[in-house]
C-alpha cells in the first residue's frame, strides 16, 4: 500500500472489527450551550489501551506476513502507539521492542511494559528515535512500526471516522487531535464531506503551519508541553499531502486551553481525558473556532494520564 484511500479504511474496519472496541459518540447539552453548535464527542480514551492508537497498530501488525511476524516489530512512541503496537503484538504473538523518550509518562511506560513489551529509552533532545529503532532492526530483525508514517497505520486509525459516519453522518466540522497527523489524515479519508480541522498545541503546530503555508514546515526549540502525545516537529509527506489535499486548515491551542479541556471533561463530561487527548475539546471550548449553527465532531483521542499531570489541570 502506498497512499491509502476511504476502501483501505473500510478493509480496516473489517479487519480491527471484534479486536478494537466500538467507542461511543457522546452529546453534551452543556457543550453545546458553550458553543452554539451540536457536538458530538468520539471517546477513544475508552479504546483499548486508553487512545486510538490501538485501531492502526492492529491493522498493521495483522496485516504483516507470517515471515514479518516471526521477525517482531520495531516501533517508536512517548507512549500512546507504544502501548497500542504492545498490546497487538502480545495478541498476536509477535515480539515487539519499542523506542520510547526517557521522560514519557510513566503511566505510559508501564502499560508498555505491562504488555509485555521490550523498551529501549533515548534522550529526546540529543538522539533520534527512528535512527535507534533502525539500528535495532537491522541488528536483532524486525518490521519497523512508525507511529503516524505508514498507510496501515492511517487507514486504521480512519476507522474512528467511518464510526462516526455510520452514527451520526458526515458532521459538518471534524475537530481532530493532532501529533504527525495520522488519526487526522485517516479520518479525512473516511469523512470526505467534512471540514477537517487539525487542533495542536501551541509551539507543536507544524501541521497548522504547513497546511497554512502549503509546504511542510517544521517546528523547532518549541520547549515542554503538558501534550506528551502531540509533541510532534514535522509531519510528513503521506498525511500532510492527504490533509492538505482534502483542504484541511489547522489551529493551536494554549496550555491554558488545554487545562481547561481537561478539567471540563473531568467535571461535566465523567471522562478522564489527558491533555493530548483534550486538544480538540479545548479549541472548541477556547471559541477559537466558529462552530455556531454547525453539526461537529471531536476526537478525545486518549485517557492516559498520570495523577501528577491531572492534579495540575483540575487545579487541585
Amino acid at each position: 500500500m502506498n497512499t491509502p484511500a476511504l476502501e483501505d479504511v473500510q478493509v480496516a474496519a473489517a479487519r480491527i472489527a471484534g479486536v478494537a472496541i466500538r467507542t461511543p459518540l457522546l452529546r453534551s447539552d452543556a457543550l453545546d450551550d458553550v458553543t452554539g453548535a451540536k457536538v458530538w464527542l468520539k471517546a477513544e480514551c475508552l479504546q483499548r489501551t486508553g487512545s486510538f492508537k490501538f485501531r492502526g497498530a492492529w491493522n498493521r501488525l495483522s496485516a504483516l506476513t507470517p515471515d514479518e511476524r516471526r521477525e517482531g516489530v520495531v516501533a517508536f512512541s512517548s507512549g500512546n502507539h507504544a502501548q497500542g503496537v504492545a498490546l497487538a503484538a502480545k495478541l498476536l504473538g509477535i515480539r515487539a521492542t519499542i523506542v520510547m523518550p526517557s521522560d514519557a509518562p510513566r503511566i505510559k511506560a508501564e502499560a508498555t511494559r505491562g504488555y509485555g513489551a521490550e523498551i529501549v529509552s533515548y534522550d529526546r533532545l540529543s538522539e533520534r528515535r527512528e535512527v535507534i529503532a533502525a539500528k535495532i532492526a537491522a541488528e536483532r530483525g524486525g518490521v519497523i512500526v512508525p507511529s503516524y508514517d505508514d498507510p496501515w497505520i492511517v487507514a486504521g486509525q480512519g476507522t474512528a471516522g467511518l464510526e462516526i459516519a455510520e452514527d451520526i453522518g458526515q458532521p459538518d466540522i471534524m475537530l481532530v487531535c493532532c501529533g504527525g497527523g495520522g488519526l487526522a489524515s485517516g479520518i479525512s479519508l473516511a469523512l470526505p464531506d467534512s471540514e477537517i480541522v487539525v487542533v495542536e498545541p501551541e509551539g507543536y503546530d507544524d501541521v497548522t503551519r504547513s497546511l497554512a503555508n502549503g509546504a511542510i514546515e517544521p517546528v523547532r526549540d518549541p520547549g515542554p508541553t503538558l501534550c506528551d502525545a502531540l509533541q510532534t516537529l514535522v509531519t510528513v509527506p503521506l498525511t500532510f499531502d492527504i490533509l492538505h489535499g482534502r483542504g484541511a486548515r489547522g489551529v493551536a491551542v494554549s496550555e491554558a486551553d488545554v487545562k481547561a479541556a481537561v478539567a471540563f471533561a473531568f467535571r461535566t463530561l465523567k471522562l478522564v481525558v489527558e491533555p493530548g487527548g483534550a486538544a480538540a475539546l479545548a479549541a472548541a471550548l477556547s471559541g477559537k473556532l466558529d462552530l455556531k449553527g454547525k453539526t461537529v465532531a471531536i476526537t478525545l483521542s486518549g485517557g492516559n494520564v498520570d495523577a501528577e499531570t491531572y492534579r495540575v489541570c483540575l487545579g487541585v
